[in-house]
């Protein structure tokens, strides 16, 4: 199936190296955009930045940031968020920097814990454009 037959469209970010894997950063489907999970990699090294959760927390979110406005849309659009951590015991400490970036009423959540393999949190959103 190529990308015409498909009614959706990739969020593609020409300065940012592909994802190893067989996935898109995002993709806008009508009035939604889903990003992909999201890392505390620096997007022109691949480079894991931070060595707290709150350093990676951050960068996550910024990374998350970069995608939703490549696709037309900003943090205050997002309804809906996935966070996965490395380490539950992390969630307060996670939570505190993630009311630095979203504000009330806040989107809808889920914190799962799970295996990251070197890193501390990964985050996919969606977001509503009206």
């Amino acid at each position: 199936m190529s990308t015409t037959d498909r009614d959706w469209t990739p969020i593609v970010l020409p300065t940012v190296p592909a994802p190893a894997g067989a996935y898109s950063p995002g993709v806008r489907a009508g009035s939604l955009l889903f990003v992909s999970g999201q890392t505390p990699r620096d997007p022109a090294t691949s480079q894991i930045i931070g060595t707290t959760i709150e350093e990676q927390t951050r960068v996550t979110l910024a990374n998350v940031e970069r995608i939703l406005k490549a696709g037309g849309a900003t943090l205050q659009q997002v309804v809906s968020v996935t966070v996965y951590l490395s380490d539950e015991d992390n969630w307060g400490r996670f939570n505190e920097v993630y009311k630095t970036v979203f504000t009330a009423p806040y989107p809808t959540r889920a914190v799962v814990g799970a295996q990251l393999r070197g890193i501390m949190v990964e985050i996919s959103a969606v977001a509503y454009i009206a």
